[in-house]
């Protein structure tokens, strides 16, 4: 398990034990350049027909930094010596494919919509889940904006880097008053809260405005709310005094929990090396929140 911060999750640690792994080995401050000499040292270790019994967990707070150290993992490898490979920094590739997962499961169910064309706000956008959903919810269609409570600079970066990675545009936006957030909100279908712990992003006179708005998903469980009056526990039903649905941090978090440990035990089973990155996560959060 391999992290460019200080600390190895301990979260992730006992995701990758309670999944069946033998061992959770971490590696910490570790840099992109110092990726292949820990790949190779692990491959060399093995005989070929073993290598499928050793995985590498890349973690850290940075997703492009995570992809880029997977890529790197996956051309250290030398055929038929090889691992398998899970990226997923700060848990959140996980939370944003959970987090897209259920809210396209409240638009097919309620609105018989599907991301194609749906507009998408999302607030904490220059975090990983973030960032994360954003490119999730681009692939599939959405016509997403990140917004910045900064102001436009760091999201319009985020959004740069996302169409040159991805091949998606995504727009970015100021919301750095209580204005220039409800305004935003007022002209969206999805609201994406993805802020930090204990942040309210929407108030609930915000919602309440919104007429466009179709559904809001929050993933931080720490008060308040990062939109007023949406329960922790909500999956689908309204918000206090609105016709919007919401979707908490519980009704995400168990789709995330699960779609963590299912490709954790899904690099366990296999019988061939495998690489798994947040494509991979929605594909598996879909087949759960089904």
């Amino acid at each position: 398990m391999v992290t460019p911060l200080k600390h190895m999750s301990p979260f992730d640690v006992n995701m990758a034990l309670d999944a069946g792994y033998d061992a959770a080995i971490p590696y910490t401050q570790v840099t992109l350049a110092e990726t292949q000499g820990l790949v190779q040292d692990a491959i060399f270790s093995r005989a070929p027909h073993m290598g499928v019994r050793t995985g590498l967990f890349i973690a850290g707070k940075n997703a492009t930094l995570a992809l880029d150290m997977l890529q790197t993992a996956r051309e250290s490898l030398v055929p038929p010596f090889e691992l398998s490979i899970f990226a997923d920094p700060a848990g959140s590739f996980t939370t944003a494919a959970a987090m897209v997962a259920v809210v396209e499961k409240v638009l097919a169910k309620e609105f018989s919509r599907d991301w194609m064309g749906t507009s998408v706000a999302i607030f904490g956008a220059t975090g990983v889940v973030g960032f994360s959903a954003a490119v999730i919810a681009a692939l599939e269609g959405a016509s997403v904006t990140l917004v910045g409570h900064d102001g436009v600079t760091r999201v319009q970066a985020a959004a740069d880097e996302i169409a040159a990675r991805f091949g998606v545009k995504v727009l970015a936006a100021d919301g750095s008053s209580e204005e220039r957030k409800a305004a935003i909100a007022s002209e969206t279908e999805v609201v994406f809260s993805a802020a930090a712990a204990g942040v309210q992003v929407l108030s609930a006179d915000m919602v309440r405005a919104s007429d466009d708005l179709l559904v809001a998903a929050d993933v931080n469980a720490v008060p308040p709310a990062g939109i007023e009056g949406l329960g922790i526990a909500d999956n689908g039903v309204p918000i206090d005094g609105t016709n919007v649905l919401g979707v908490g941090p519980l009704a995400i978090g168990d789709i995330k929990y699960k779609t963590q440990a299912g490709l954790f035990r899904r690099m366990i089973e296999a019988e061939a090396v495998v690489a798994f990155d947040f494509r991979d996560a929605f594909a598996l959060a879909r087949t759960l929140v089904a």
